[in-house]
């Protein structure tokens, strides 16, 4: 029998987990090493103990940098079966996390079905469900309802929860003061900040926080501190609310780890590139060293259509300056629920910034197959290129689509091509361009 309750409370007791022996292979560390993180708050191993499909995954310190598709039904977009498609998709391009942000209709019987085929970590936001669960107007919620549903989604298997704890009295103080051209963005952190204006009372997972993690301790499930205060547009980043909820995410931080609960925080958001390396060193000073999730951030705030660009571009220099999971964005963010195409657009977006950010921070092992794509360059071999390459088969239809007279050429350069000409010559052969082949 295990005399542990989460991973965090084992590697305090100098237990290397099976989960740990795991990641441990996946990411070319020692277990003990990894233990040690562990035990110090700074890499997570998200995995509900009831998720029995999880292959688990680190997130943190010395970890490859990780990737969360959001999928989930809205009132006006309600079909389960294209949300488990997207979730399949997530799987097969390479998405370490799903998050189930489903807030109409049989959102249980979805997130159960998601949790018992997904070897990808699950995450949800019960505050997105407690309308629907309860079927109560929200101002009817009571504390103990919020909590109920927190415990439903621990039953389930979530291995990890956005709780937006942080948006307290002290920081909404500071909101309020700071006069945001967007005010609250965060769906999470509305929902609350209405409930608390509507019933005159405290945030109920601020004010029963210790229940929250005595529940997610039971379970194993990594709370995922949600910044409800993050900027909705660059002019609101770095503002005194955003840092306000900051300071409290870092006590409450501290209190998860006294009770053995992994802990990751959640950061922006819409925010320059200017501002993203100090915003994560702050938040890794203020929060203790532990693990930083974020959305995007998106660097401008004027393409709609193309934010899967603007968030891999925030996401690479977050994640290079110490970022550890990025939450991805597509297409269709600001404008509509995405669409299998779109879900598929926005995790290649974020695996290529956080495949460029591992590079940046020495990740181990993280430029071998940048090492073998430019030798199968070298050597014109295709079929290797396109083997190695994050998406075989787009690589492949943009080769095919149009036909070239030299094999081993593409159609840019044609017999022109570099690599071929210099090839040639160091094997000591001619270089003839106006001559046909026969």
């Amino acid at each position: 029998m295990k005399e542990y309750s989460t991973q965090m409370e084992a590697a305090r007791m100098g237990v290397i987990t099976p989960e740990m022996k795991t990641v441990a292979q996946k990411e070319h560390i020692d277990a003990e090493k990894l233990r040690s993180l562990i035990a110090d708050g700074v890499t997570v191993i998200p995995c509900n103990v009831r998720h029995t499909a999880l292959s688990p995954e680190g997130v943190g310190a010395c970890m490859r940098t990780k990737i969360n598709v959001n999928l989930g039904v809205s009132g006006d977009m309600n079909d389960y079966g294209m949300e488990m498609e997207k979730a399949d998709t997530a799987v097969k391009y390479g998405a370490e996390a799903i998050m189930d942000l489903s807030n109409c209709g049989k959102t249980g019987t979805f997130r159960r079905a998601l949790i018992e085929r997904s070897p990808a970590m699950i995450g949800t936001v019960p505050i997105y469900d407690a309308v629907g669960f309860l079927d109560k107007e929200l101002p009817d919620i009571t504390a103990e309802d919020f909590l109920r549903v927190v415990r439903a989604h621990a039953e389930d298997g979530a291995d990890f929860m956005t709780i937006h704890a942080g948006i307290n009295r002290r920081a909404v103080e500071a909101f309020m003061r700071s006069k945001r051209k967007m005010n609250i963005v965060s769906r999470g952190g509305s929902l609350l900040f209405a409930w608390m204006m509507m019933t005159g009372k405290e945030n109920p997972f601020y004010e029963y926080y210790d229940d929250v993690l005595d529940i997610l301790r039971e379970y194993d499930v990594t709370v995922s501190l949600g910044d409800a205060l993050r900027p909705g547009c660059i002019d609101d980043s770095s503002d005194a609310g955003q840092i306000a909820e900051l300071v409290e995410l870092g006590s409450l931080t501290e209190r998860a780890w006294a009770k053995n609960v992994q802990v990751m925080v959640e950061g922006p958001g819409h925010m320059a590139i200017n501002e993203i390396a100090a915003n994560v060193k702050l938040q890794k000073r203020i929060c203790h060293g532990a693990p930083f999730y974020v959305l995007g951030p998106l660097v401008t705030d004027i393409a709609p259509g193309y934010d899967h660009i603007t968030a891999a571009i925030g996401g690479a220099v977050a994640a290079a300056s110490g970022a550890d999971f990025l939450c991805y964005v597509t297409p269709a963010e600001h404008l509509r629920l995405p669409d299998i195409s779109d879900v598929k657009e926005g995790i290649m977006a974020s695996r290529i910034a956080a495949h460029a950010a591992d590079i940046a921070k020495g990740i181990p092992n993280a430029a071998d197959t940048d090492s073998k794509m430019a030798k199968a360059r070298h050597e014109l071999d295709w079929e290797e290129m396109f083997r190695i390459c994050i998406d075989p088969d787009k690589a492949r239809a943009y080769y095919e689509s149009t036909p070239v007279s030299e094999r081993h050429t593409c159609s840019m350069c044609g017999r022109m091509c570099a690599v071929r000409t210099t090839n040639m010559i160091l094997n000591g052969e001619n270089v003839e361009f106006c001559r046909k082949e026969q």
